[in-house]
């Protein structure tokens, strides 16, 4: 029997959770499965800068213990269960300088966002997919896990290292209990914030945008497609992933980053 996929509507009775869903990256994967008929909940500290009436915004600060059982909590009281978690807050806010000017709490809060966090969150949901035989959990680690930048995001590359082993070990674990567990590791993104960083680049080294963003890509040894991912590639990634099509996928790292990392 040829069994028929409806791709616009794929997701349809499907509830999903997109941390840092409010801008960048999260926002797209948002919009995303919206349009693959999910309903969609996003998380951030800040309420949105656009409201969405499609999204269902829940105001959490996962970068503690209390921040991540007060979401869950209010998921699963609003909702009953989650069927797709996609954990994508993330992010690095240490100096550069490497090691030496890094504090214990520079390592403590970058570990608490970007490892910690999904691990909580994994946790709070999992009893519910379990429970009812299936769910989609995806990380969304960074080609840093495999190519760290020392210089300046030393913490964010060990945790988002950690994050992909972990990942890992826990698809072997649940993958008999119908929870599918994938990783997304993107490398450069051009986000809103991506393009301010540009911007201030060019301002203090008397260049252009363009130059800028050169002098970054070159750092990163080269993109050879010739440019960052824009959000919605990353987006569509997910979207593919979370979707009935990719049913057979799981414990897998998925590198999307215009063939940055030199290595296979």
């Amino acid at each position: 029997m040829e069994h028929i996929i409806n791709f616009n509507n794929e997701l349809a009775g499907k509830t999903a959770l997109v941390t840092g869903g409010t801008k960048g990256t999260g926002k797209a994967i948002a919009e995303r499965l919206i349009t693959a008929g999910a309903t969609v909940i996003i998380t951030a500290r800040n309420t949105p800068e656009e409201p969405n009436e499609n999204l269902h915004f829940i105001s959490a600060d996962l970068s503690h213990n209390k921040g991540t059982e007060k979401l869950v909590a209010e998921v699963l009281k609003q909702y009953g269960s989650l069927d797709i978690l996609i954990n994508n807050l993330g992010g690095s806010e240490t100096k550069g300088g490497g090691f030496a000017v890094l504090s214990n709490t520079d390592w403590e809060e970058t570990l608490q966002t970007n490892l910690l966090a999904p691990v909580r969150l994994d946790r709070g949901f999992l009893p519910k997919m379990i429970e009812q035989n299936s769910g989609v959990i995806i990380h969304i680690g960074s080609i840093q896990a495999k190519l760290p930048l020392y210089d300046s995001t030393l913490p964010y590359a060990a945790a988002k290292a950690g994050l992909v082993n972990y990942s890992k070990s826990l698809s072997n674990e649940v993958a008999s209990k119908g929870v599918r567990v994938l990783t997304v590791s993107p490398g450069w993104i051009m986000t809103t914030s991506s393009e301010k960083m540009m911007e201030r680049i060019a301002e203090s080294s008397n260049s252009t945008v363009e130059e800028a963003k050169q002098s970054v890509m070159d750092a990163l040894g080269g993109i050879p497609i010739g440019r960052p991912a824009q959000p919605e590639e990353i987006a569509e990634l997910v979207g593919f992933l979370v979707s009935p099509r990719a049913n057979y996928l799981t414990g897998t790292e998925f590198v999307i980053d215009g063939g940055t990392i030199p290595t296979i």
